[in-house]
């Protein structure tokens, strides 16, 4: 799954347009490396995201395409929230 998707699926990011604005922006970080919108998501991947002064840190768990609400939260495990 594209890591623009995953994170609106996942309910990271609201909406998938934003989600790969942020992308293109350079505010994500897979394994410690800057990503493309397309990039193929794997399970085990850290994900780091840079939201403004806060940084969060998220393992990959799962990447089904189609989630309920609830059910988002099991797709991710939170490693770290730093605020700046």
């Amino acid at each position: 799954m594209r890591i623009d998707k995953y994170l609106k699926v996942s309910r990271i990011i609201k909406r998938r347009t934003l989600a790969k604005d942020v992308t293109n922006d350079e505010r994500i970080l897979v394994n410690d490396k800057q990503v493309k919108p397309s990039y193929q998501v794997k399970i085990g991947d850290i994900i780091t995201i840079l939201f403004g002064n806060k940084e969060v840190k998220v393992r990959v768990l799962n990447t089904n395409e189609h989630v309920k609400k609830d059910e988002a939260l099991l797709m991710y495990e939170l490693i770290s929230e730093l605020t700046k």
